[in-house]
C-alpha cells in the first residue's frame, strides 16, 4: 500500500502560505522542499510525502488560528505530535497543511495533592515523570518512544507501553482534554472530577487519530511510585511454551506490573545493542514484572516464580536491584533501534491477540517468513495480547517492500480470525486501513463515518486515514480475490 508521492500544487502553496503568515510568525510557517522534508514521514518511514505547508503554532490562539483559515480555505490539516508513530497516522497531504504542536510543551500545572497535571500536546511523555518525581508520583503509560514521544500524539493514538497491563493506556490516564474543531470552535472533554456529566466524550477523542479535533492541552492521572519493583527473567525453548505461560500467569489471578516476550531472534539482536543480560539460548523470555511494597513484590514474585515454572520455564532470573531491574526494561524498549542495527529498514506491526493464542501466533508468523523470505524478530506485550512484529526489509527493493507489505496484512488478518484486532496501541493510519474493511462491517465503517462527520463535516482532519471508503474495501476485496486470499469464512464479505 504504498502510498505516491503526488505533485504541489504551487499557486494553491502560496495562497495558504499567505493567509498563515497574517496569524503566524514568519519563521512557523515552512513551505520550501528543504524546510518541509523532515515533516514528510512518521515512524513508518516506508511511505512519505511532503507537506504542502507545515505550521508551527505555538500558543492555542495560534491554532485556532490555522484551523479556521485551513477551514475557510477548504484546505486539508493533519495534527502531529513527535513524529514517532508507526502506522503513517502523521503522513502529510501534498495539498494540506501539517501542524506541528511540537512547540506547545509547557507543563501548565502539576498539583502533587490531586495527583493530576496540566501539559501543553508538545510535551514528552517522559517529562511529565520527571516533573513528578520530587513528589514521588509518576505518569504510568511509558511507550517505547517515551524520551522522545509527545502528550498529544500518546492521547491521539491511545498509546500503552510495557506497563499497560497493571497501569492502563493514555484512555484510563487522562482526565481532561481540550482543543479545536476543524472550524476553529473550542471544545473541552473529561473533567478533573472522578466523572464528567454525559456522554464519555474524552474516550472518544482518545485514539481518534486526530481526525476529530487538535488537541492542545492535556490533564493526566499521576501515581505514587512504587516502593519496590522487581522482574522476573524466565527463559523458554519453546515459543509456543512461553506464550501459554503468559496465559498461565494471569489464570493464577496474578496482574504483574509488566509482562514482556520476546524471541530468539530479538533478544539476540538486543543483546548486541544494550547488553542487558539476557538468555541467548532461549528461544523465547518473558519478563514478569511486580511492583508495590517490600512484602507485596516479594510474595508476588514467587507466585509468579512458582506458575513460570510449572508452565516450563527452563531457567529463571530476577532483578537483584533497580538497576538490573532498569537493564533488563533498557533492552525491551531498545528492541526497535537494536532491529535496525541489523537491517536497513524494519516495518512494525501492532495486531492484537487472545493471550491463549500466543503460541499459534508465533507459530503462523514463522510461517509467514518462510513464505515470503523475510525475517521477523518479535517483540510482545504479551499480558495483553499486543503484538509487535518487526518485519525486517531493504526499502530500495521494491519487491521486498511488496512482499512485506503482503506479510503484514496476512498477519492482521490473522489476528481477527482468531478473535483480536489490527491494533493495539499504534493506531490504523494508512497502515492498516484495508484490514479495517476485514475488520469490520460496512454497516459499521458508515458508523464509523457518521461519529466522523459531527465532529468534521467537511472532513478536513487527517483525511483519507483510519477509516477506509467503500470503494477501497471492493477494491481490496478484488485484491485478495485474484491472489487465491479469500477472507476467513466468519469474518466480513466484500
Amino acid at each position: 500500500m504504498s502510498v505516491p508521492t503526488h505533485g504541489i500544487d504551487f499557486l494553491r502553496q502560496a495562497e495558504v502560505v499567505g493567509r498563515l503568515k497574517a496569524g503566524l510568525p514568519e519563521s512557523s510557517v515552512l513551505f520550501q522542499a528543504e524546510d518541509t522534508r523532515p515533516f514528510e514521514t512518521d515512524g513508518l518511514s516506508a511511505y512519505r510525502q511532503l507537506p504542502m505547508v507545515v505550521a508551527l503554532p505555538a500558543s492555542d490562539d495560534e491554532v485556532q488560528f490555522c484551523l479556521r483559515a485551513c477551514h475557510e480555505l477548504g484546505v486539508p490539516v493533519i495534527a502531529r505530535g513527535a513524529g514517532t508513530g508507526l502506522s503513517g497516522g502523521a503522513l502529510p497531504s501534498a495539498a494540506g497543511v501539517l501542524l506541528v504542536t511540537a512547540r506547545m510543551m509547557r507543563i501548565l500545572a502539576l498539583d502533587p495533592v490531586a495527583r493530576i497535571a496540566r501539559v501543553q500536546p508538545g510535551v514528552r511523555n517522559l517529562a511529565i515523570s520527571e516533573a513528578a518525581a520530587p513528589y514521588g508520583l509518576y505518569y504510568a503509560p511509558d511507550p517505547s518512544s517515551q524520551i522522545a514521544c509527545s502528550i498529544g500524539g500518546n492521547v491521539a493514538e491511545n498509546a500503552g507501553g510495557v506497563h499497560c497491563l497493571k497501569y492502563g493506556l493514555t484512555v484510563n490516564n487522562v482526565m481532561r482534554v481540550r482543543g479545536f474543531t476543524m472550524e476553529g470552535a473550542a471544545v473541552e472533554f473529561g473533567s478533573e472530577a472522578l466523572d464528567a456529566p454525559g456522554l464519555d466524550l474524552a474516550a472518544l477523542v482518545t485514539g481518534s487519530e486526530g481526525m476529530l479535533a487538535v488537541i492542545t492541552e492535556v490533564t493526566v492521572k499521576l501515581v505514587p511510585k512504587p516502593e519496590r519493583a522487581r522482574v522476573i527473567m524466565a527463559s523458554f525453548d519453546d515459543v509456543e511454551r512461553a506464550g501459554q505461560a503468559v496465559a498461565a500467569v494471569i489464570a493464577a489471578g496474578i496482574i504483574p506490573a509488566g509482562l514482556e516476550m520476546m524471541d530468539q531472534p530479538a533478544t539476540r539482536a538486543v543483546e548486541e545493542f544494550v547488553h542487558a543480560g539476557y538468555d541467548l539460548d532461549a528461544k523465547a523470555i518473558l519478563l514478569c514484572e511486580s511492583d508495590g511494597t517490600p512484602e507485596e513484590v516479594e510474595e508476588e514474585i514467587a507466585r509468579m516464580k512458582s506458575v513460570l515454572e510449572r508452565a516450563g520455564a527452563t531457567a529463571m532470573r530476577v532483578s537483584r536491584d533497580e538497576a538490573e531491574r532498569l537493564t533488563f526494561w533498557a533492552g525491551r524498549k531498545a528492541a526497535f533501534p537494536a532491529v535496525g542495527r541489523i537491517s536497513p529498514d524494519y516495518y512494525c506491526m501492532d495486531g492484537t491477540i487472545p493471550r491463549k493464542r500466543l503460541g499459534e501466533i508465533l507459530n503462523f508468523i514463522a510461517a509467514m517468513e518462510k513464505k515470503y523470505g523475510l525475517r521477523c524478530p518479535n517483540v510482545f506485550h504479551a499480558g495483553d495480547g499486543n503484538l509487535h512484529p518487526l518485519i525486517l526489509f531493504d526499502a530500495n527493493d521494491p519487491d521486498q517492500l511488496h512482499r512485506t507489505e503482503q506479510f503484514a496484512s496476512e498477519v492482521l488478518q490473522k489476528c481477527i480470525e482468531v478473535g483480536g484486532t489490527v491494533t493495539g496501541e499504534h493506531g490504523v493510519g494508512i497502515e492498516k486501513i484495508n484490514e479495517m474493511c476485514v475488520q469490520f462491517a460496512p454497516e459499521e465503517l458508515e458508523a464509523f463515518r457518521g461519529v466522523k462527520r459531527a465532529f468534521d463535516p467537511a472532513g478536513l482532519l487527517n483525511p483519507a486515514k483510519n477509516i477506509p471508503t467503500l470503494h477501497r474495501c471492493a477494491e481490496f476485496g478484488k485484491m485478495h480475490v485474484r491472489a487465491g486470499r479469500l477472507p476467513h469464512p466468519d469474518l466480513p464479505r466484500f
